[in-house]
């Protein structure tokens, strides 16, 4: 682990260099995925995700939500813990995308999105 511990969504909001290389449309689950695959006869690589991206971990009591840190060396790390978002937002995006959630993690959903972004002052 790079961090020793998580940065808040304050310690975010001042970076503006998180914020200007956050992917707002990657589905968190993909980092699970391999990335070279077969198919057919062919061999294909698929191109390493450079960037932050929101993600809701399921696998705890109550749905939380993360910032997680990929590089271009296919190595992905949460950074940040963002605790200020209302509960029931989470349970909706979870339950929203259910079918959706591989190993715990579930993709955020539009209106989480939308308060990310305001919270962020991109909107």
């Amino acid at each position: 682990m790079i961090w020793e511990e998580l940065l808040t969504f304050e310690d975010i909001k001042k970076e503006p260099y998180y914020i200007e290389h956050i992917l707002w449309d990657h589905d968190p689950t993909k980092v699970m995925e391999p990335l070279v695959v077969k198919e057919g006869s062919t061999i294909v690589c698929k191109k390493p995700v450079k960037g932050y991206v929101f993600y809701i971990e399921t696998s705890g009591k109550k749905p939380e939500l993360f910032l997680m840190m990929h590089k271009g060396n296919a190595f992905s790390e949460t950074i940040a813990k963002i605790d200020n978002i209302p509960q029931e937002m989470l349970n909706e995006a979870v339950e929203e995308n259910r079918k959706l959630i591989k190993y715990g993690i579930c993709p955020i959903n539009e209106k989480i999105k939308m308060w990310l972004k305001k919270e962020l002052g991109l909107l």
